[in-house]
């Protein structure tokens, strides 16, 4: 009786430390945050019209830039990496699915046992005096068969892990196509960059010539004593500073161009454009559509929630980390101690089968900090997802800005230019009447190029941030 009775309680004990050793600890966890403001600040509520939403080829039209583009989505090294990571999330997925099915393998064994007479098993041969009954000395054992494991699933960790792979998986498309997105838009405002120096080269050449004219005229002036050596070297100067700007451009136009062709994957060469397109050129008008759409056209926040999802199976797979698991083992084959007999079924056939429950016992301060380490990760993302879609508003709302305050410079760079050029050929008139300054020529030429290159740069603002736009909106990828 009291036999039975320490039996029950050895028994009650061992219960309740496994189930103790079951419970998994209480986590705070963080819920993500997925409102956004209604409208965009100055901008009507139009949930129907999106650029972002706009396929490049039908945003960008210029065919050379469309050329360099389609070029840039096979060579570029960036973007061919994103594609190889995606391969590796996919056979992350592979690996997982085989976890989830049984192991299943062949094997074969030979082996040679030969038992010491000074043991249990040798002495007690010794003392037998019939010699058939003893054992072969060596004993040989030849065996065949299949063998199975598999870990029974019970609380969805192993389809939890799958579930948290192809959430990667996904991730990683939303990557290659965040990546597609910068890699279009970094390829298109430097090719706008290079028709802006491209013009920019054109009206440094046109004002050398004009200057070098005005040199010419300020010698027969001073030939016919109307103006001093001074005058001569100051109009010398000016097309001395005007040449080396021309320099400068040039090797602005070569890093441009070298910048393109690193983008498109290839070694430097000229790129292919159209130097007058630049002037053609007008930035397209912009339909934001409403915030909440961030959340559908912007890969970046896309590849941000599969994250997220792919971390919170992540915490339900170390939780289950606290529970019993079940495996089952089994083989089946044929057992001999010579490979004649193998074949002599049923006598050599050999099978097994086993369950196995085993619960987490001492190694719990272990599988708690993988656990904590997974709800601190899971809420890594929740952070990560919120600053990316915080991020993305920011940028929508910073170009929206950009543009509006760019045409107004704009408009008032044009109108800069138009009384500059005016002023130009009041003060060359002027001058050769005798009725103005050398200076007043030099200084308003100076300021005439000056405002021609601000036009030139602000246009090229323009059409960078109607393309920034484009991006920050989530367009580019489709």
């Amino acid at each position: 009786m009291l036999k039975t009775r320490l039996y029950q309680v050895l028994g009650a004990a061992t219960l309740s430390v496994a189930v103790a050793a079951c419970k998994t600890p209480q986590l705070v966890q963080k819920q993500e945050n997925r409102t956004v403001p209604v409208a965009y600040t100055g901008s009507a509520q139009d949930s129907t019209n999106n650029l972002g939403r706009v396929r490049w080829k039908e945003f960008f039209t210029d065919p050379n830039l469309v050329a360099l583009i389609d070029t840039a989505l096979v060579r570029n090294q960036e973007l061919n990496i994103t594609r190889q990571e995606i391969e590796i999330a996919q056979q992350e997925i592979r690996a997982r699915k085989g976890e989830y099915l049984p192991s299943v393998g062949l094997g074969v064994q030979a082996a040679a046992d030969r038992v010491g007479r000074y043991t249990l098993q040798g002495a007690t041969e010794e003392a037998v005096d019939i010699r058939e009954r003893r054992t072969p000395d060596p004993l040989t054992n030849f065996q065949v068969g299949a063998f199975a494991s598999w870990e029974v699933d019970i609380w969805h960790k192993l389809r939890n892990a799958r579930q948290a792979a192809v959430k990667r998986y996904l991730a990683s498309v939303e990557g290659r196509n965040f990546t597609t997105t910068n890699l279009i838009a970094e390829i298109a405002n430097s090719y706008y960059e290079l028709l802006a120096l491209d013009n920019q080269l054109a009206i440094v050449r046109q004002n050398i010539d004009i200057q070098t004219n005005a040199l010419r005229a300020v010698r027969l002036q001073k030939d016919a004593a109307r103006v001093t050596e001074l005058a001569v070297k100051r109009f010398e100067a000016q097309v001395q500073n005007t040449t080396a700007r021309r320099y400068q451009i040039q090797q602005r136009i070569t890093e441009t161009e070298n910048r393109i062709n690193f983008l498109v994957g290839r070694y430097p060469q000229p790129v292919v454009r159209d130097d007058q397109a630049f002037n053609n050129l007008v930035p397209k008008a912009v339909q934001t559509g409403v915030p909440a759409q961030l959340l559908q056209n912007r890969p970046d926040i896309r590849q941000a929630e599969q994250n997220l999802a792919a971390a919170k199976l992540d915490v339900t797979v170390a939780r289950a980390n606290f529970y019993p698991r079940l495996s089952i083992d089994a083989g089946v084959g044929f057992q001999a101690f010579r490979p004649d007999l193998l074949v002599n079924a049923p006598q050599s056939m050999l099978f097994s089968l086993a369950g196995n429950l085993v619960a987490p016992l001492i190694n719990k301060n272990g599988i708690k900090a993988l656990y904590y380490s997974a709800n601190a990760r899971q809420t890594q993302a929740v952070f990560d997802y919120e600053r990316t879609i915080l991020n993305a508003y920011v940028e929508v709302a910073n170009q929206l800005a950009n543009i509006s305050n760019l045409q107004n410079s704009y408009d008032a760079k044009a109108r800069e230019v138009e009384a500059l050029n005016q002023s130009v050929s009041i003060s060359t008139n002027l001058f050769n009447y005798a009725r103005a300054d050398y200076t007043e020529v030099l200084f308003t030429q100076r300021d005439a190029l000056e405002s021609k290159f601000d036009l030139i740069e602000t246009k090229m603002q323009q059409l960078n941030a109607t393309v920034n736009v484009y991006r920050a909106l989530g367009g580019g990828w489709q």
